[in-house]
């Protein structure tokens, strides 16, 4: 694991997040003695996947609706 001082990080924060991203987690070391773990986190899931909803319309209903919704519009 890496550790940098924090004035490093400070100076080269986007070389740290490399760092974080390649290694999963670097440790950050002040003077005073107190460390600090930075890590990265990974979404679960994509925010694309969404649950259904069960509405008891059929998909002829939503193709007549869109259909008619867009006749309407002309």
């Amino acid at each position: 694991m890496t550790v940098f001082t924090y004035s490093q990080a400070r100076q080269n924060f986007a070389a740290v997040l490399d760092q974080v991203a390649k290694e999963g987690k670097v440790l950050i070391k002040r003077k005073d003695g107190s460390v600090f773990t930075l890590c990265s986190e990974k979404p679960d899931t994509s925010p694309l996947d969404v649950k259904g909803v069960k509405t008891g319309v059929s998909t002829a209903q939503v193709v007549r609706a869109v259909r008619e919704s867009r006749r309407r519009k002309d």
